[in-house]
């Protein structure tokens, strides 16, 4: 049976590109991996952040457009983003949000505690402190090594047929159903990040497509020959997956799964430093082959950006 190992990425979409890197970079210590440009929309940016060499399992990227309107956080989405902290770090976190003045809650989920907060355009994360998973060696401003986030624990999915999304999650993208707690049912992958799938069984309203909400999930394939091997299955189980899209650092495949939200499988190489050497990721714009032309057009068309030791840690 095919299964995947876990999360690959989660894509996202706000507002502001400067106000996203100060938050992701600046204050959760984030490495700010590739700043290229949306290849279907290259006047929109597309920010990537992750570990210090964006291993599958640890990126989060953006498309900042301060033109779309807001978003509904609802069904047929990824409601919550959940990210992995080592042992013994809660308090440096709590203590962080504070600093910066973000307001927080805590909750007991499966017998662990989750520290819930929102990002600036109003994203639902959650911080979550286990001994899985490789230590993130990025360090920026307040965030040492020590306490840094290794990459995604998981996240919470918001399906509008649960039941639906269920069956492609154990059936389809092989995971394995470990339990439930009250209103929410897990499943695990077998990798060591973003390998935990929560789904919570009363949804709440239907989600809207806009800036605060995240556009799709990423599930990881091996290389191009095992993305074939899920396309076909896709296939085979009676859905409509694209045709392979080059990403430049990865391809992937979509579909729409029933519950409505939207599934990506991404092969995990060739990796981020397909076009810059890994001690220089995310310092200039990087462009597809097919745009290097326009090269000066959209510098002067994007905002200026930059990543940025904040106020409060200098």
């Amino acid at each position: 049976m095919q299964k995947t190992a876990g999360i690959h990425h989660i894509t996202a979409m706000v507002n502001d590109a400067q106000r996203n890197i100060d938050f992701y970079a600046g204050l959760l210590g984030l490495r700010l991996i590739k700043k290229t440009i949306n290849f279907d929309r290259p006047e929109v940016y597309h920010l990537y952040f992750g570990n210090e060499t964006g291993n599958p399992g640890t990126v989060i990227t953006f498309f900042p457009w301060a033109k779309q309107l807001k978003g509904r956080i609802g069904t047929g989405q990824v409601g919550v983003t959940s990210y992995l902290t080592p042992k013994g770090t809660t308090s440096f976190w709590e203590n962080r949000l504070r600093k910066f003045n973000i307001e927080f809650s805590s909750s007991i989920r499966f017998g662990e505690k989750y520290i819930h907060f929102n990002d600036p355009d109003g994203l639902k994360l959650e911080l979550i402190e286990r001994d899985d998973g490789p230590i993130n060696h990025w360090s920026i401003g307040g965030v040492q090594a020590e306490n840094a986030i290794k990459g995604f624990s998981g996240v919470i999915l918001y399906s509008a047929q649960p039941h639906k999304t269920t069956d492609v999650l154990e059936n389809v993208m092989g995971l394995e159903c470990i339990g439930q707690d009250g209103d929410f049912l897990r499943f695990k992958a077998e990798g060591y990040l973003g390998n935990t799938i929560d789904m919570q069984l009363n949804p709440s309203v239907r989600g809207l497509m806009g800036a605060g909400t995240v556009h799709h999930i990423a599930w990881r394939a091996q290389d191009e020959e095992d993305l074939l091997r899920w396309r076909s299955l896709l296939q085979d189980k009676g859905y409509y997956p694209t045709e392979i899209r080059d990403r430049n650092y990865f391809k992937a495949v979509y579909f729409h799964e029933e519950g409505g939200i939207l599934f990506e499988i991404a092969t995990d190489p060739p990796s981020f430093s397909v076009d810059e050497p890994v001690a220089e990721l995310g310092k200039k714009l990087t462009l597809p082959s097919w745009l290097e032309s326009k090269r000066e057009e959209l510098e002067a068309t994007l905002p200026p950006v930059e990543v940025r030791v904040l106020e409060g840690d200098k």
